[in-house]
């Protein structure tokens, strides 16, 4: 797990080395352990590490290959990387380090670009050809690592997050009005290639670019799973289905062990995080560090799950820390939440990961965390009236979006206005072939899109914020695959997650199972009140945010006259996503200033 970023040209120039210098610099929380720089003719790759797999030199980056003409710099894991391995011996190619890393390099050479359909795992990374003058950029199937892209005259630069590109300079801040859309309808979501800024682009998921010398590209997708089941699937039956995908996510968390440092787990209490506790255990784990977040109680919402952090830590014997966050002390962590954010987030756990990070990352480098189930395996509450509806579109947008095109009017200055973005992108992606079921189509967009740049997103940010790795299992693609596959009433079974209930049955207590649906609670973000209150209510009013035009002056005075009243459909107060823009866009101003 580390941080990337590079500078191509094409017209011949020279890259400038402090440039470079500057997006690693910007990248340094990412990876602590070690630095990296190379410029060779109309490239330069740069690099920050940590330190995992091979925590020799012999796994620093830049990696080149000099024998190959291949030069690499990566971010994620491999975690077939010794399978791969051997496969690469027996066909005649030799190793000079231990790392996952220098098995990118060799299977790019063997295979080519056919090279992250063998990959399991969680990466993003650039390949440049010392001949040919290619560079080829790769991201993973569920873009669990980012990959963010600048255009500039004549040539490109790329970086694992967007700051990393403002630290270069030269960027284009102008906000983008259909990414602003998406924003304030689509929970903040700004599907790819989109982001705020008109000026940064980021590579999709499952996406492979490849880029001459002279700046022509190509770009494909690689993998794009299929929603119905199978025809020879039909017969399979629950305990079937249940069966494959209890074998699947056995695998899957033994596969996300690969590491050369100690692998802990972000405990929250929840279905999801105590399974995955479950099977390392069952897989014969020892030791296990688990780790648990709980805020103050606000009115009568409670800031903590820890009655059942507590009890799967007790089942399982893990070496449990609970961590206690005063509702002070999350406000002096605001403003350094926002600077993590590579696009703006409004989901109140960001501040939570972030605190966890800094508190787990004094004991391990590595963590497993439950992202990703709800999104793969129904487990929220807008997917059983999918099932049922005729108009699955409309239901969705009735869920999920935390505003419908026709209430934008009241929040948009008119000159951001335009289309029907969000709900156009919807559409469009419900109309796409192979998600035949209501649900299917629900759970496509939510795991291919939503997850993408809403959970996983903030996960890479606030962990990597303090050089904490952590492992996605129920994002391991054969259990998406089979997860796709499975059918609807399966699914929606005990009002969502059956399959994964009904596996948790043979390896959970009950009480974490049959208890009501949980979320990382925040409270003093759902209901702004005093200091942080205070701080939304300045970035809002303050000259610089008011003078972009971009939400109406008289729909931010009503927010700020009733600062509870007003939540969406997820629950989420639309005083604090107005705020996080605001905010956002004043650090990330500083930043590229």
């Amino acid at each position: 797990m580390c941080g990337i970023a590079g500078d191509l040209s094409f017209d011949g120039s020279r890259i400038d080395s402090q440039v470079l210098s500057r997006m690693a610099q910007s990248l340094a929380p990412r990876g602590p352990d070690g630095d990296g720089l190379v410029i060779s003719g109309t490239h330069g790759l740069a690099h920050r590490r940590l330190k995992i797999i091979d925590l020799s030199e012999a796994g620093r980056q830049p990696m080149i290959d000099s024998d190959l003409g291949l030069s690499l710099v990566f971010n994620g894991c491999i975690y077939n990387h010794r399978d791969l391995r051997a496969e690469l011996e027996g066909k005649g190619y030799r190793f000079f380090s231990d790392s996952d890393t220098e098995v990118i390099l060799k299977g790019f050479h063997a295979w080519g670009t056919e090279l992250p359909k063998r990959l399991n795992g969680m990466f993003a990374f650039a390949i440049a050809e010392r001949d040919s003058g290619r560079v080829t950029l790769m991201r993973d199937r569920l873009g669990i690592k980012p990959l963010y892209l600048a255009e500039r005259p004549e040539g490109l630069r790329f970086a694992s997050t967007l700051p990393a590109l403002l630290a270069a300079g030269d960027i284009d801040r102008s906000v983008d009005p259909v990414a602003l859309n998406h924003y304030f309808s689509f929970h903040a979501v700004v599907p790819p290639p989109r982001t705020l800024f008109n000026g940064v682009r980021k590579l999709p998921p499952a996406t492979i670019l490849e880029i001459e010398r002279d700046g022509r590209r190509k770009q494909h997708c690689y993998w794009s799973p299929g929603y119905n089941t199978r025809d020879d699937e039909r017969d399979l039956g629950f305990e079937g289905w249940k069966e494959r995908i209890a074998a699947a996510l056995r695998q899957s968390v033994k596969r996300r062990l690969v590491a050369d440092v100690p692998v802990g787990v972000l405990l929250s209490g929840g279905l999801d995080s105590s399974m995955i506790v479950a099977l390392l255990a069952e897989a014969g784990a020892q030791d296990l560090k688990t780790f648990s977040i709980g805020f103050e109680t606000v009115g009568t919402e409670k800031g903590d799950e820890f009655e059942y952090s507590d009890i799967v830590a007790k089942r399982f014997e893990t070496d449990h820390r609970q961590i206690k966050v005063a509702t002070e002390r999350a406000l002096p962590a605001l403003p350094h939440v926002i600077d993590a954010m590579a696009e703006p987030m409004t989901s109140h756990d960001c501040v939570g990961f972030y605190l966890l990070s800094e508190e787990v990352s004094k004991h391990v480098k590595v963590v497993q965390s439950g992202q990703g189930a709800d999104e793969a395996f129904a487990g929220y509450h807008w997917y059983p009236p999918m099932s049922e509806s005729d108009d699955p579109l409309a239901t969705y947008q009735q869920y999920f979006f935390d505003r419908g095109h026709s209430d934008m009017g009241e929040v948009l200055d008119p000159r951001w206005m335009g289309g029907d973005h969000a709900g156009e992108f919807v559409r469009d992606h419900f109309a796409q072939a192979g998600a035949d079921h209501g649900l299917s189509k629900a759970l496509r967009i939510d795991s291919n899109v939503m997850l993408v740049d809403d959970p996983v997103k903030r996960v890479d940010n606030m962990t990597m914020a303090w050089g904490l790795e952590a492992r996605v299992p129920f994002l391991d693609h054969e259990v998406i695959e089979l997860a796709a596959r499975c059918p609807a009433e399966h699914h929606l079974r005990e009002n969502g997650k059956g399959i994964l209930k009904a596996i948790a049955r043979d390896i959970l207590p009950h009480e974490v199972i049959d208890r009501p649906k949980g979320y990382f609670p925040v409270p003093a973000l759902k209901y702004l009140r005093g200091p942080y209150l205070d701080m939304v209510r300045d970035a809002v009013s303050s000259d610089a945010f008011r003078d972009r035009n971009l939400v109406q002056p008289a729909y931010i005075d009503r927010l700020l006259a009733d600062p509870e009243g007003e939540i969406t459909p997820l629950r989420g107060s639309k005083l604090w996503q107005v705020g996080v823009l605001a905010l956002w866009l004043d650090a990330h101003d500083r930043v590229a200033a």
